[in-house]
């Protein structure tokens, strides 16, 4: 062996360790499902708990389940991957969140299941094998559905996707997911969804230099911060306050709290009412990826970022912190979270065209993968113009989803336009809202 392969070999075995990180613990949904906790019946959250009955139990790799059966059920079932990622310890009761926000699913007589995934943290291909066995022990415990539609949220937009593109078909070639519903979802995968939040953080120090402090060990921004830190969301959001006052009306801001504070939005175009929150995921969701999930390797790359906007750009430029992406960690990112467009699942899109955490242009994006794969027939693209990153209306969220079985069902693709249109009638009967277009 030469010592190209022997560089090769050990480029590869680095990239898969990193890979490893990112998925362990690994076993098949299969095994979860003979190993996990038996479920048992509890009562439905509020909203719920006249029209539906829950089972709730814990898979055998650590994931709370929730499942919620309608006493009307219409033997479709939605299985449900939620955002985040969140960063701490799973708790039995963290689905109830989930299953409250999509309960107009269950109220229309779909059952629904969501996993809270084994481990707090990031790491993408884990929580889709989590979010299967879900799935699995549905199945199993509950039984079949006539038909079984896989949906994401935000973050578990990228989940339900890449579950889609690995494990839509079991072994035998026979379907797991009918059609796959993705709302407000990370398309882009990690390697193109988080690098504006690395500007932020070292735009926000070159204006702040306050995180880190001085007087505290200093750490590049790309890290997020130190893997044994002790700095709270509290403490972080004090600073930033210090710093820029952006959560003080502006009459109340110092004249140079406004100049650095409009120096941070202007260079980077996030909105002054989400750097706090945009800060707090390049604070504490970084240091989750990079020091426990990349072993310490830079996925981000801001060293030919042309910064416009801030009101002495060449200053900025020269004094900026830049940092150059590690090629390994950039290699196990991509193959843990970004998206081939190897589809075979009719698939729906829906976004908030403002969404100012996750951008619509993501799903404009993953359509173009999906074409250039030859599959444009198998996706539609929907938009809204009001809503929230978390949360869109029930009847643009049950528009999309009657017009995702009725696709199943027909084998004919819907129109935009007609989904909007059946969208608008839902909300005048249900004396709703409907800003589809």
């Amino acid at each position: 062996m030469g010592i190209r392969d022997v560089r090769a070999s050990a480029r590869i075995m680095f990239v898969t360790g990193l890979a490893a990180a990112l998925l362990q613990p690994v076993s098949a949904a299969a095994q979860a499902e003979d190993k996990a906790i038996a479920a048992t019946q509890r009562p439905c959250p509020a909203l719920l708990d006249s029209v539906a009955i829950c089972h709730a139990g814990r898979d055998a790799n650590g994931a709370w389940y929730l499942a919620a059966v309608p006493r009307d059920w219409n033997r479709m079932l939605v299985v449900h991957a939620h955002g985040g990622p969140r960063l701490g310890a799973p708790k039995p009761d963290d689905p109830d969140e989930d299953l409250e926000r999509f309960a107009v699913m269950v109220r229309q007589g779909y059952a629904w299941i969501g996993s809270t995934y084994r481990r707090g943290g990031y790491g993408v291909r884990m929580a889709a094998e989590d979010v299967d066995t879900s799935r699995a022990l549905f199945w199993a415990r509950i039984g079949k559905p006539r038909l079984t539609i896989l949906h994401g949220q935000s973050y578990g937009g990228n989940v339900a996707a890449k579950l889609a593109e690995l494990r839509s078909l079991d072994a035998e070639g026979n379907r797991l997911y009918d059609g796959v519903l993705l709302t407000n979802g990370v398309l882009w995968g990690g390697t193109r969804a988080y690098g504006f939040r690395a500007d932020l953080r070292a735009v926000y120090q070159y204006f702040c230099r306050n995180h880190p402090r001085s007087d505290e060990v200093q750490y590049p921004a790309w890290q997020g911060l130190p893997r044994d830190s002790t700095i709270t969301k509290a403490e972080l959001e004090a600073r930033v306050n210090a710093c820029t006052g952006v959560d003080l009306p502006a009459s109340k801001r110092t004249p140079d709290q406004q100049r650095r504070l409009s120096g941070i939005t202007g260079a980077t175009g996030i909105d002054e009412k989400n750097v706090q929150r945009h800060l707090e995921w390049a604070t504490f969701t970084f240091r989750d990826l990079v020091q426990f999930r990349l072993e310490g390797r830079n996925p981000f790359d801001n060293a030919t970022a042309a910064y416009k906007g801030s009101g002495d750009d060449r200053a900025l430029n020269r004094g900026v912190e830049r940092f150059s992406a590690d090629p390994l960690a950039v290699s196990a990112l991509k193959f843990d979270s970004d998206l081939t467009g190897h589809i075979i699942l009719p698939t729906v899109a829906l976004h908030w065209q403002a969404d100012p955490i996750a951008a619509a242009a993501a799903d404009a994006a993953y359509e173009q993968t999906i074409i250039g794969q030859g599959n444009g027939h198998l996706f539609v693209r929907l938009a809204t113009a009001h809503g929230t990153h978390s949360r869109l209306s029930d009847a643009e969220y049950l528009a999309s989803l009657t017009a995702l079985v009725g696709w199943i069902s027909s084998g004919i693709k819907p129109a935009g336009s007609a989904i909007a249109e059946h969208c608008r009638e839902t909300a005048r009967k249900e004396r709703g809202v409907c800003s589809m277009n």
